[in-house]
């Protein structure tokens, strides 16, 4: 019986019997990482097969009454140290969710993903939504009876946003995004009267092999431990880990887009900082886990736009820039680079966006996703409603379905409710980057006159990526700058960026 246990020996069951649990999953994820990076075609089925038999292993081992009777006993002894009572309270609130499903129906959930994410690929191939529609469909049908399993209030989606940001609800995000909605728009006529913007120096031809080695370079150069990651080739840029120690990135690269492998680069490489600082200590426990999915991507939108995007850092690395593609940068200075990396022009492509649009590319996902979950829009409708949105709000004309509503992974993954945390992140990078100036009194001087990010890093460490999960996005955010979330810091920071 648990009661005849110490509450130190009890803990300890606990945490073997979650790191058991997470050898599962991260071995999982490192047949998801290969699927998007290594298989070959034929292997599909198999994979899909060996996804879904470890995806049961893993709820199995979470919801053995065994756990469940350990976490009540411990979560009623209340001797524990604060880190020690958020894990037991975080995995009993997992615990309770997760136990709702049937073995049954996370391996069907599984099957569908793997399913889908290879009709996806397919479908990007022959440029063809209809491909991808049917395996589609399936996921929404099951995250329909996700939400209901799990429970809600209001809305059924609300039960999806909870599961990458805790304690979101569609009201939250709605006024999130009417407050920023008209600052955004203004902001944009305002850019609009201003002289255009050159950048067609970046579409010029680099080579494939050069941009991989600059990939390389710019990863180590922001502090990327390659001793405890590596970078790949994949459709879609992404990041993911099997422990601290080991947490990949993936980049594509297009031989006439220098932005498009540079960028990806160093926004995936802000996640894989995240991932490398969280306590190994807390191995396999919700603490040793990121806080959200919006503080994940505020690490990766600090890192790609408040850095790799400013002019500090480019001062000092405009030059070994210019060494490492000879001839391509030679007649433009770092004041005309930045500007073009920061140019503002409604686009077709989520990723590939500028700072200040690209939050109408997210709205435009998040409400679809709202309208798929609640019942109010059929998947095969979404090319139609895709289109329209985007002429509609970001004045564009989708010329076909790989550049419209195939273009991103995440509904092949399952992940509805993801979108959203690309705004927050955005909102709380700029909000982060303000304070780290302010409590790092010479951080931009440091930057600009020894390209080195170390400081910011350490920053970084110390206010965000120790604490894991052990606080929410918004009392984080408070801890460290004082005030929950303020998308005016963010309106600000633009308007300084791109107002000259």
């Amino acid at each position: 019986m648990t009661s005849a246990l110490s509450t130190a020996e009890l803990y300890t069951e606990y945490s073997n019997a979650l790191r058991q649990v997470a050898d599962v999953k991260y071995a999982n994820a490192v047949l998801q990482w290969d699927q998007e990076t290594y298989l070959p075609p034929k292997g599909i089925e198999a994979r899909s097969r060996q996804l879904a038999t470890l995806s049961e292993v893993a709820h199995n081992l979470f919801t053995n009454n065994k756990l469940g009777d350990i976490l009540t006993e411990l979560s009623n002894r209340k001797v524990l140290n604060p880190r020690e009572q958020k894990n037991i309270e975080l995995s009993l609130e997992d615990y309770s969710k997760i136990k709702k499903f049937s073995a049954a129906f996370v391996r069907q959930m599984s099957e569908a993903i793997s399913t889908a994410y290879h009709a996806w690929i397919n479908a990007r191939k022959q440029n063809n939504f209809k491909v991808f529609e049917g395996p589609l469909s399936k996921i929404v049908e099951l995250k329909k009876q996700e939400a209901d399993i799990i429970g809600y209030e209001v809305h059924p989606y609300n039960a999806l946003l909870n599961d990458y940001e805790r304690g979101a609800t569609v009201s939250y995000i709605d006024q999130v995004f009417e407050n920023i909605k008209v600052p955004l728009r203004q902001l944009l006529h305002q850019v609009e009267e201003q002289p255009a913007v050159d950048a067609g120096f970046l579409n010029q031809h680099f080579p494939r092999q050069q941009q991989w080695q600059y990939g390389q370079h710019i990863a180590k150069v922001l502090g990327f431990d390659f001793e405890a990651g590596r970078q790949d080739i994949s459709e879609h840029p992404f990041t993911t880990n099997f422990s601290s120690a080991d947490v990949r990135i993936t980049t594509r690269i297009d031989e006439n887009d220098f932005a498009n492998m540079t960028w990806s680069t160093i926004h995936e490489v802000g996640h894989a900082l995240y991932e490398q600082g969280l306590p190994a200590s807390e191995y396999g426990l919700p603490v040793g886990e990121y806080a959200s999915l919006g503080i994940h991507e505020s690490q990766s939108r600090l890192w790609e736009n408040c850095v790799g995007r400013g002019l500090p850092f480019w001062k000092y690395h405009f030059k070994p820039l210019q060494k490492f593609f000879p001839g391509k940068f030679n007649h433009v200075n770092v004041q005309q680079f930045v500007r073009a990396i920061n140019k503002v022009q409604p686009s077709l492509i989520r990723t590939e966006a500028d700072e200040l649009t690209y939050h109408f590319h997210v709205m435009i996902r998040y409400e679809l996703e709202k309208l798929l979950i609640g019942g109010e829009l059929s998947v095969k409708d979404i090319p139609a409603y895709w289109n329209e949105q985007y002429k509609n709000l970001i004045g564009v004309t989708v010329p076909d379905d790989k550049n419209g509503c195939l273009q991103d992974v995440h509904w092949s993954h399952g992940s509805f409710g993801y979108f959203a945390t690309y705004s927050l992140g955005s909102f709380y990078a700029a909000q982060l980057w303000q304070q780290a100036q302010l409590d790092e009194p010479g951080l931009i001087e440091t930057i600009e006159y020894t390209g080195s990010t170390e400081v910011l890093l350490r920053w970084l460490r110390k206010n965000i990526h120790v604490h894991g999960k052990l606080y929410d996005s918004e009392t984080l955010c408070k801890m460290v700058t004082g005030q929950g979330l303020n998308s005016t810091i963010f309106i600000n920071y633009l308007r300084d960026k791109l107002i000259f």
